[in-house]
């Protein structure tokens, strides 16, 4: 092997060096059994992080408007509390907030069921915490969904 070879591997990652060696990887969520397309497949990145944009704006003008009562700084917890409670009511009541319903998304158990409401604890509270949501295993599904044994898919 020469050094270009193992400076190319090295630049494409760890995943590209694995397939030239003839591992296959497959699609996000062929381990946990969803489709590859289409309703029920794993969320993209991309309209989760959008779903919790729209559910943090919403969140920060009700904090604004409801609890601040104008009196509000960027400082006040309130909104992360609303964050908090939309998160709990609307994930235990229908799966979904409404970021995630905008956004055609859903939260589900790995068998396609409800999600526990002690699941939904565990969830939204890592969810807050920020990093475990941001550490994704190979289905992008974060340390939060597989706590709670999740998975985001789309409507």
């Amino acid at each position: 092997m020469d050094n270009r070879e193992v400076i190319g591997s090295w630049l494409s990652g760890p995943r590209a060096a694995a397939e030239e060696m003839g591992v296959e990887f497959g699609y996000r969520g062929e381990r946990l059994g969803l489709p590859e397309e289409g309703p029920g497949s794993i969320a993209p990145v991309g309209r989760r992080l959008a779903a919790v944009f729209v559910d943090w704006i919403l969140c920060v003008l009700i904090a604004y408007g409801l609890i601040a009562h104008g009196d509000y700084n960027a400082s006040n917890p309130w909104a992360l509390v609303v964050f908090a409670v939309l998160s709990l009511v609307g994930l235990s009541l229908v799966g979904s907030t409404p970021g995630k319903l905008l956004l055609r998304l859903r939260v589900t158990r790995l068998d396609g069921g409800r999600l526990s409401p002690l699941a939904v604890l565990i969830r939204t509270v890592l969810l807050l915490l920020v990093i475990p949501a941001v550490v994704w295993d190979r289905d992008t599904r974060g340390l939060h969904d597989k706590a709670a044994k999740s998975v985001e898919i789309r409507l």
